[in-house]
């Protein structure tokens, strides 16, 4: 089968090694260097399992049908399914995502490929695809939710928690396309997958077809209770180091309860990158007429958050005279080099409105400054000219200056 793909983020382009496979695949996008890239089999993001597949293509120990192109009838014609995964940032103005990416990617498909079933894997607004529907007069158009972490987009394509497709519930025809569609990243995944056992007892990877308002609605929520998770603890942790308590004893005491467990328990300066930030708010912008007290909450919490690490690290140099912080990375996580909306950002911006001097070691940079602050490439020098190292998460290139180093990475994990 033909399957195109339009975006090479990490979205798009673990789907589409996942499904070359087994099928057809032709991945667009608008930058030459990214397709150039691919082209040489070399990953433009960061993701190992990505790297490896591409390797393993070049050497053939796992062969793909892949082609990374610029052009657009080249990968439309003739697909069966297009599948969007173009970047829809929020817009805070609109208190809504920029979907004309995706409206630009599905009018090119109908360009060259009028009969072809659209996949939206693009973070949309709940209610987004069937009003989409109804204005192109397109009952063609299905949603599928993507549930990845960064840097690890593929591993997750191949070992997915479910498989989540929308489709309008009375038409036959769409709901049909939707089960094809699942079983194609089925047919991609580990096959390990299909022994595993879930908690309800069923075997297999969970495939739910469900309308496109409910898919969408299923991906904004999954996310946002993430992000009250980090919220949460986040909170905790505030609370502890306010009152001079142990915040690792708390959480450890308090994840042993089977029910709460310990995954996104580990303090931050607060949740960052792709999905969490634009997701909450696109969520809490479309409870407009809805009641509600925690979605909003959550929101507010991670300013809240990011107020009080960056009264913590102020505090810590009121007795230096022009001191000199500085921020060590500024992505969002280790293993990422996504810097979108990481905290570490919100957490600088705020030190550097009481009128401190920054300094910022990132070495995937190159530019001189960013946003008006030094950029060192050379962490010697940048530990010698920095009074106070700030880090989201820890490193042990940190170790030897660990006394100077400020961050809540307690648990060592992302």
């Amino acid at each position: 089968m033909k399957i195109a793909v339009a975006g090479t983020g990490y979205v798009g382009l673990s789907v589409a090694l996942l499904l070359a496979q087994h099928n057809e695949v032709h991945a667009l996008d608008i930058v030459p260097e990214k397709v150039s890239m691919l082209g040489k089999a070399i990953s433009p993001i960061v993701d190992k399992e990505i790297s490896d597949f591409l390797q393993a293509n070049v050497s053939g120990d796992r062969p793909l049908n892949f082609q990374p192109t610029l052009d657009p009838a080249q990968a439309y014609t003739g697909a069966e399914y297009a599948i969007i995964a173009t970047p829809t940032n929020y817009d805070p103005k609109k208190n809504y995502f920029d979907t004309s990416s995706v409206e630009a990617a599905i009018e090119a498909v109908r360009r060259y490929a009028p009969e072809a079933w659209i996949v939206i894997k693009s973070t949309i607004p709940v209610g987004y695809t069937q009003q989409l529907q109804e204005r192109l007069r397109d009952s063609r158009i299905l949603f599928s939710p993507e549930f990845l972490r960064e840097g690890h987009a593929l591993f997750d394509n191949l070992h997915p928690s479910r498989i989540v497709v929308g489709a309008p519930q009375d038409d036959e025809q769409a709901v049909a396309a939707a089960h094809t569609f699942a079983e194609l990243l089925v047919q991609g995944a580990d096959p390990q997958e299909m022994r595993r056992v879930n908690p309800d007892g069923t075997t297999g990877i969970p495939e739910l077809v469900v309308g496109l308002t409910e898919a969408e609605a299923i991906k904004l929520f999954a996310n946002t209770y993430l992000a009250l998770r980090v919220a949460y603890f986040n909170e905790l942790d505030t609370y502890a180091e306010s009152r001079c308590l142990d915040t690792q004893s708390i959480i450890n005491g308090v994840c042993l309860d089977p029910r709460i467990r310990s995954d996104y328990n580990n303090p931050s300066f607060g949740y960052g990158g792709y999905c969490l930030p634009k997701d909450t708010k696109q969520l809490l912008a479309n409870y407009d007429k809805v009641p509600q007290n925690l979605i909003g909450a959550i929101v507010e919490a991670n300013r809240t958050r990011k107020d009080f690490i960056a009264d913590e690290i102020i505090d810590r140099v009121a007795d230096i005279k022009n001191p000199v912080i500085g921020i060590y990375r500024l992505t969002m996580k280790s293993g990422s080099d996504n810097f979108r909306q990481s905290a570490i950002q919100g957490v600088m911006k705020r030190i550097k409105a009481k009128g401190l001097t920054v300094i910022v070691y990132e070495p995937t940079l190159n530019t001189p400054d960013f946003f008006g602050s030094k950029v060192i490439r050379d962490l010697t020098q940048f530990k010698r000219e920095s009074d106070i190292v700030v880090a989201n998460r820890w490193n042990d290139d940190l170790g030897d200056i660990s006394g100077k180093v400020f961050t809540r990475d307690l648990f060592r994990c992302d």
